[in-house]
């Protein structure tokens, strides 16, 4: 496996482990990539190998994370061909892109330059046009009008101002260089398949693990952290358009963390509504592509058969003919819940093997049965009996156009109350209401990793986890024994990264502090230091 993990406990992640979480005790025998949800393209903050954190001083000026994975995916497919010359390998690649800080080559980008300046409204619609004359949506679908929930709410382009649309534009031309260099590299991998002669004999899924992200909020960001801090503890955003056009060379770079507006968000899901976390077509309806190289289907096909994740499991062993497994250490294993659809990818006009499914993320919920669906928008610190429940025919309405819940109270009663009976067998229950305080509660067993600390010189970088536990939500104190003489130069203690942090160092017989506020910048020069030992 190559790329993006995020299925450990953030406790777990530091060398000490326990490593149970990690990749190759979950059945991979390599791992190249990160354990957290993203990290910085340019300079990542922590990589991984098998079951061992890479240790890099400095990366190559022209490192970029998505190049890097695709040549570790290459090697570990080489090693396991030299090695014997049949064995089938399985290769999970969970790319880091295009989830945020949305960083880019500079090439990749500028090939995009000017591209979005229509805005997102004129992009959307656009984009449903060549949907339709495609045959990805069916004729007679409706672009929805342009999101406008509670706290999901996007602004008409023309009505913001000319340093917003200059600003805007420039998230989605870094976004859209990022996409491209994703299709840069997947064709690396084929040529390279095709070369060892592994194409013809490789199935490929290429999909998406949910809709366009609306943590970017209503303005974008070119700080990432202060926007995900406010979306997540749920404080109001103080992002400021100013300061990020001020950084506008600078978006896409490694100096800055960005992330697009909402708007944008709403054009990568057209034609639905709302985004990734929303149990609306928006945050979970994505592409999903099927290759299998010797003839088994035709290609350029088109399905349209309701069909889940858990779907892909038994798919995929069913194209290679393999049982699913019913025990491990002689123990039986729970049933999958998915169900393979080969024979959708033979025929189109087989009907779908997965005829319902219930969502439920951070409080929204939804339940599909047999072309209908029913679904909700929570409200944020609100009740749950306040949220109004939608009811759509998506057989006949795909974009949830139209809410029908007037018309059939019979068949939204009979979905609300499906989805209760999900809910409680998939321990569903208790539901976040939103308020965002699952992300701050810490269980007491964590404790031990805030407490004080001495760092000698020649430890190890520590894991991000760790290091945030000693100045979370509180005071702090950083004491540095410093024996100085004339000339010494460098750094005494960095705590962060370019997104933000602090650091204290010597440069030219001075002592200097340095904080970095998501991007801004305050430098202290606390004057000349004195030969011999001092503490700072």
């Amino acid at each position: 496996m190559v790329g993006k993990w995020h299925l450990c406990k953030d406790s777990n992640l530091t060398e000490a482990g326990p490593r149970h979480g990690w990749p190759c005790q979950k059945g991979f025998d390599r791992f190249y990539g990160i354990l957290d949800g993203f990290t910085n393209f340019h300079q990542p903050h922590r990589l991984y190998e098998d079951n061992h954190v890479v240790q890099v001083d400095q990366y190559p000026d022209d490192y970029y994370f998505t190049d890097d994975l695709t040549d570790r995916a290459l090697d570990m497919v080489r090693q396991v061909r030299s090695g014997h010359p049949r064995k089938p390998w399985f290769l999970y690649f969970s790319h880091g892109a295009t989830h945020a800080p949305l960083q880019v080559r500079a090439a990749d980008a500028e090939k995009y330059r000017g591209d979005y300046a229509d805005g997102w409204d004129v992009v959307r619609q656009r984009r449903f046009e060549r949907q339709q004359e495609l045959g990805v949506i069916p004729e007679g679908a409706v672009l929805p009008p342009r999101n406008t929930e509670p706290h999901h709410a996007v602004e008409a382009w023309d009505d913001l101002t000319d340093m917003e649309r200059e600003v805007f534009a420039r998230y989605q031309e870094v976004y859209a260089g990022m996409v491209d260099n994703v299709d840069q590299n997947f064709g690396r991998l084929r040529a390279e398949l095709e070369a060892m002669g592994e194409w013809d004999n490789t199935i490929v899924v290429f999909t998406s693990d949910n809709g366009g992200s609306r943590e970017g909020q209503e303005r974008g960001t070119s700080s990432y952290f202060r926007t995900l801090l406010a979306h997540t503890q749920g404080s109001s955003p103080f992002d400021d358009i100013e300061v990020d056009h001020a950084r506008l060379d600078l978006i896409g770079g490694p100096q800055t963390l960005p992330h697009y507006p909402m708007g944008w968000a709403m054009v990568s899901g057209t034609p639905f509504r709302l985004y990734k976390i929303n149990t609306h077509q928006g945050g979970h309806q994505v592409p999903c592509i099927v290759s299998k190289g010797s003839g088994m289907v035709e290609g350029g096909g088109l399905r349209t058969q309701y069909q889940h994740v858990t779907d892909l499991l038994p798919t995929v062993l069913d194209l290679v003919g393999v049982d699913l497994p019913t025990t491990r250490h002689g123990q039986p294993l729970p049933s999958p819940a998915g169900s393979s659809f080969t024979t959708s990818l033979a025929d189109s006009d087989t009907p779908s093997t997965h005829p319902e499914q219930y969502y439920e993320q951070a409080g929204h919920r939804g339940f599909y049965r047999d072309g209908w669906s029913a679904v909700t928008c929570h409200g944020r610190r609100e009740a749950f009996s306040n949220d109004t429940w939608e009811l759509h025919h998506l057989a006949e309405d795909p974009t949830e156009s139209r809410d029908v819940a007037a018309e059939h109270p019979e068949k939204l009663a009979e979905l609300r109350e499906a989805w209760e009976q999900a809910a409680w067998d998939n321990q569903v229950f208790p539901l976040d209401e939103g308020s965002g305080a699952t992300y701050i509660q810490r269980p007491p067993w964590e404790a031990v990793l805030a407490e004080p600390a001495t760092f000698l010189p020649g430890t190890p970088t520590v894991e991000r986890f760790r290091s945030v536990q000693f100045i979370n939500f509180r005071s702090f104190t950083v004491d540095v024994a410093l024996a100085y003489a004339a000339g010494d130069e460098g750094i005494l203690v960095a705590h962060g990264d370019q997104g933000g942090g602090y650091s204290m160092y010597v440069e030219d017989g001075h002592l200097f502090f340095a904080y970095n506020g998501y991007g801004v910048m305050t430098v202290v020069d606390g004057g000349p230091l004195a030969d011999g030992t001092s503490s700072v």
